[in-house]
């Protein structure tokens, strides 16, 4: 089977490079991925997909999907091609969406044999407002098996775990007085915004060490012999589990009510993007991953990354079981959210490996269409997660 995938996979790189170089030569940030979307459905469409548009919604998003003659398993594959303000795809994007359009395509080939399904997600938005949050929400992934991704990097990096994250800010409505001949009149909304943080502060003292609480001051005052009538602030709360973050907004909450009470002030509050939860990654299907990568490279593989952000994907993986690897692009360490790392997927090594990675990927779906006992044991780690409460679907 590797020598078949690797032959499919050799008849679409030509395909697959030119859609990566477009993207990137049209790099468009989130929710504006027009020239990306259609770069993904015009090469999906020429390959037998489906293709449902403005998926939840969202202008941007898609979904296509390939059914083979034979019934089986329905594999999805998560495509993210939105790029980043002013230094364009710095995190890889135009190379992440064509990996999994790629594997998508390759695995449709074979599904014609195998039997199966085959589902391409176009999911813009993941630097800021991630779309796989509301798919997640609206039940796209329902009537699907697994899911799987890889992002670019500098290592192949096995699945590993993501921060929950709550953005939550907080408004303060106080007063204006002149703070100098009668501040008495005043009520202080930066006073009760400074408090805020330093209630935060004296929090982080009793948190886990994986938690984080990090935030900035938006409004603040407009001069300094005026009393502020307003301030805001906005606020990232993470933590490794969606039960924890929970308690930890709740305790955050109250420090800001805290800053209210202190100084007369109105306060209220809003989620100024939505909430992305913890990474479960499936640990069945991240073995076939790994097994993937040493079939078709005799790159290092090295263990998931404890370096841990926050990810749309983490959603995804509360409803289905999920894998999010990693596939390098360079052979030496660039720092992401750079032009460097931008101009790396321009690169024969990138090209080279984007070669190896949809090989890899499309040889995980395969295994999953074609080994029931895998899958089985798959969805068995995955029910095991909710009993355990590390999993919270969505209702």
């Amino acid at each position: 089977m590797k020598e078949k995938i690797i032959e499919i996979e050799k008849t679409i790189h030509a395909s697959l490079r030119e859609l990566s170089d477009s993207i990137f030569e049209h790099p468009e940030t989130a929710f504006n991925e027009k020239f990306a979307c259609d770069a993904h459905c015009k090469l999906l469409k020429e390959h037998g997909f489906k293709i449902e548009e403005g998926l939840v919604g969202l202008d941007t998003a898609f979904k296509a999907v390939y059914e083979s003659k034979k019934e089986g398993p329905v594999v999805c594959y998560m495509a993210e091609y939105d790029a980043l303000p002013e230094i364009g795809h710095g995190c890889g994007h135009n190379m992440l969406g064509t990996v999994s359009t790629g594997a998508a395509i390759v695995l449709r080939y074979l599904s014609d044999e195998i039997g199966g399904k085959v589902v391409l997600l176009g999911t813009p938005a993941e630097e800021t407002c991630g779309a796989k949050v509301e798919m997640a929400k609206e039940g796209v992934f329902k009537d699907m098996d697994v899911a799987i991704m890889a992002h670019p990097d500098t290592n192949y990096i096995l699945s590993s775990r993501s921060l929950a994250i709550q953005p939550i800010a907080f408004e303060f409505f106080g007063k204006t007085a002149h703070a100098a001949s009668n501040p008495e009149k005043g009520v202080n909304a930066l006073d009760a915004l400074i408090l805020t943080f330093n209630n935060i502060n004296a929090l982080r003292e009793h948190i886990l060490s994986s938690a984080r609480i990090h935030g900035i001051i938006r409004n603040g005052g407009e001069a300094a012999n005026i009393v502020p009538d307003f301030s805001r602030g906005e606020f990232y709360v993470r933590a490794r589990t969606k039960k924890y973050l929970n308690e930890l907004v709740e305790k955050v909450i109250q420090c800001a009510q805290a800053g209210a009470v202190a100084t007369g002030c109105t306060l209220k509050q809003d989620e100024f993007e939505p909430p992305y939860d913890d990474l479960v990654t499936n640990e069945r299907l991240n073995q076939v991953f790994k097994e993937g990568i040493s079939l078709f490279t005799e790159d290092e593989i090295k263990p998931g990354n404890e370096e841990m952000g926050s990810l749309d994907a983490g959603n995804v993986s509360h409803e289905i079981p999920c894998i999010h690897g990693y596939f390098p692009i360079a052979d030496h360490k660039i720092p992401g959210h750079t032009r460097e790392f931008a101009q790396a997927t321009k690169t024969d090594y990138a090209y080279n490996k984007m070669a190896e990675i949809v090989s890899i990927l499309a040889y995980c779906g395969y295994r999953v269409i074609t080994d029931s006992q895998l899958l089985g044991e798959i969805k068995e780690e995955y029910q095991e997660n909710v009993k355990k409460g590390l999993i919270v679907p969505h209702a």
